[in-house]
């Protein structure tokens, strides 16, 4: 059994090899790159594994490994990584969204069927907020159109979160004020709830990114925002080109503001910051 090295700030020390073991994991089952988060790793995870009982790194990989439900795994991601969202982040998009996007499939979307993607959906406000945006366009006309959203995420605690659709009123600050009225239900103790017709266009489920990814339909739209910031550069290419493979001729990449894509390395084409599309012009 490994022992852990003494240390003035109380934390559990991560050896070389546990270092190297469990950055290898993450990195080849998550893509999540932790190459120069070593500090980072101890002081996040030194509080769990005391929690949990165990002395080293090494004792906690041993359960983290053989875990086959997936919530060790989870437990650790949540810890090691920030699941920050908010509602109408990066307004220029649904600005975008609202313009040019979705006046252009009202005229090219014969059959009515839209498909969105909201992929690293975090706790929901990503997806409810373009839902809210895509109900304010369409207005009456909503009901003959199918724009249910994929949402999903690695892990299920900010899952069911997002299922629930409960917010805080401090995270109702960007949300016009009409629309506060209009799509939330206000129950009690400072809490408001997405309102059910909104939460009936979401559908929630868990997904990594690293895997094979196969639609039904290719996607028109794919907001992947401020996810990829945790791959390396060979990661990000690969769910790039994995994400062009899947989105229909025309349809629409968004990515973080903070992020960009190696235009060397990908088919799209770029249309604006953090906006690139797939093929024609819109």
């Amino acid at each position: 059994m490994a022992i852990p090295i003494a240390n003035p700030t109380g934390m559990i020390k991560l050896s070389d090899s546990e270092f190297t073991t469990l950055s290898t994991f993450v990195k080849q089952k998550y893509g999540i790159n932790l190459d120069k988060k070593r500090i980072l790793i101890e002081g996040r995870m030194t509080n769990l594994l005391r929690h949990r009982g165990f002395s080293s790194f090494n004792e906690y990989m041993d359960v983290l490994f053989k875990d086959n439900t997936g919530k060790e795994v989870s437990d650790m991601l949540n810890l090691l990584t920030t699941n920050l969202s908010f509602f109408m982040r990066e307004p220029e998009h649904y600005e975008y969204l609202k313009k040019i996007i979705l006046p252009s499939i009202v005229k090219s979307k014969k059959d009515h069927d839209v498909r969105i993607w909201s992929a690293g959906c975090s706790a929901g406000q990503e997806a409810y907020t373009t839902a809210m945006v895509i109900d304010e366009f369409f207005g009456n006309q909503k009901r003959l159109w199918d724009t249910t959203i994929l949402a999903t995420d690695i892990s299920m605690k900010v899952l069911d979160i997002a299922k629930q659709g409960i917010y805080q009123e401090t995270d109702m600050k960007d949300i016009p004020p009409e629309w506060k009225s209009k799509y939330f239900v206000n129950i009690g103790n400072g809490n408001y709830q997405v309102c059910e017709k909104i939460r009936k266009e979401v559908v929630f489920k868990q997904f990594n990114l690293m895997e094979p990814i196969t639609v039904k339909k290719p996607m028109d739209l794919i907001f992947c925002r401020n996810v990829m910031i945790y791959f390396d550069g060979p990661t990000k290419n690969k769910l790039v080109e994995k994400f062009y493979n899947v989105t229909a001729e025309g349809g629409h990449l968004f990515i973080g503001h903070s992020e960009s894509i190696n235009k060397d390395c990908t088919k799209y084409r770029y249309i604006k910051p953090a906006i690139y599309q797939k093929g024609g012009r819109v």
